[in-house]
């Protein structure tokens, strides 16, 4: 009787069991159905995304155009709309500040169309990404000299650009920048009478970045530290080519005073590398 039971027991248990997985396969699919339908992007003409694209841009929604323009990309890759979109998503991208989605962006144009009339363009949005990411000479100068690299690659492959120009001028303002990076890590040293390693910095300015505003003070502050070194002829040297470029300068003026107060006159030593360098200053 009790077997009995059991076995009645059992079928019903077993029953309940395979309704229960039943009802949950159901749901289980149920849900994925509204998954399906929540996912799949609904395509539409690459005309009509990049109207709407345009018609945010124009608007100032960025977001929104830059949605359309990738939407356009993924649903009709390398079409004529796609193309064109990869270059407006790249400006809307720099317009939001999402800088580094137009540096990629851009560059990715650039190595697909390198030789549409847009490419300058797109090269010249990837420069001016990293430009507005250059920070003050007290913090690492990576996006200066990366704006120096992709500024250049527009002066270098679309001489004839109208971004010419203008990446030129953004050249002079990261050189600056690496120039006056090397100035603050050179009084560094100087201040704490690191002779050596403060002259490094200051020649780096004088070889490598002559025609920026710290040249004045690169060759004044030489002076200052083979004064303090005892290597009268280098800082003779280096006040002489700093007169010789820069005869009003206050730096001239105050480099001057110093060596007089060692009993010194400008002068020239022709085998120093500062006459070397100091050839070249006024040509560059």
């Amino acid at each position: 009787m009790d077997h009995r039971r059991a076995r009645g027991h059992g079928r019903r248990a077993g029953i309940v069991a395979i309704a229960a997985l039943s009802l949950a396969l159901a749901a289980c699919a149920s849900d994925d159905d509204i998954d399906l339908a929540t996912y799949v992007e609904q395509t539409e003409e690459a005309d009509v995304l990049y109207n709407q694209g345009l018609a945010n841009l124009d608007a100032g929604r960025m977001k929104e155009a830059i949605a359309k323009f990738e939407a356009l990309d993924r649903q009709h890759p390398y079409s004529e709309f796609a193309r064109k979109a990869m270059v407006m998503s790249t400006f809307a991208n720099y317009r939001q500040g999402n800088y580094e989605d137009a540096i990629n962006s851009g560059k990715r144009y650039v190595s697909l169309y390198p030789t549409t009339e847009d490419a300058a363009y797109a090269q010249y949005l990837v420069g001016l990404s990293y430009f507005r990411q250059v920070r003050d000479v007290t913090r690492d100068q990576k996006e200066a000299r990366r704006t120096i690299e992709a500024m250049e690659e527009v002066v270098q492959r679309w001489p004839e650009s109208e971004y010419v120009e203008d990446a030129n001028a953004k050249i002079r303002f990261a050189r600056d920048q690496l120039a006056g990076k090397e100035m603050q890590i050179g009084r560094y040293y100087l201040e704490r009478r690191e002779y050596i390693a403060a002259i490094k910095r200051f020649r780096n300015v004088v070889e490598f970045y002559s025609n920026t505003r710290h040249i004045e003070e690169a060759l004044a502050r030489l002076t200052e530290s083979y004064m303090a070194m005892g290597l009268e002829s280098e800082a003779q040297t280096a006040t002489a080519v700093l007169g010789h470029n820069f005869p009003d300068s206050q730096w001239y003026k105050d480099s001057y005073a110093l060596l007089q107060s060692g009993g010194l006159e400008p002068r020239e030593n022709p085998g120093s590398w500062i006459s070397k360098a100091g050839a070249l200053i006024l040509g560059t």
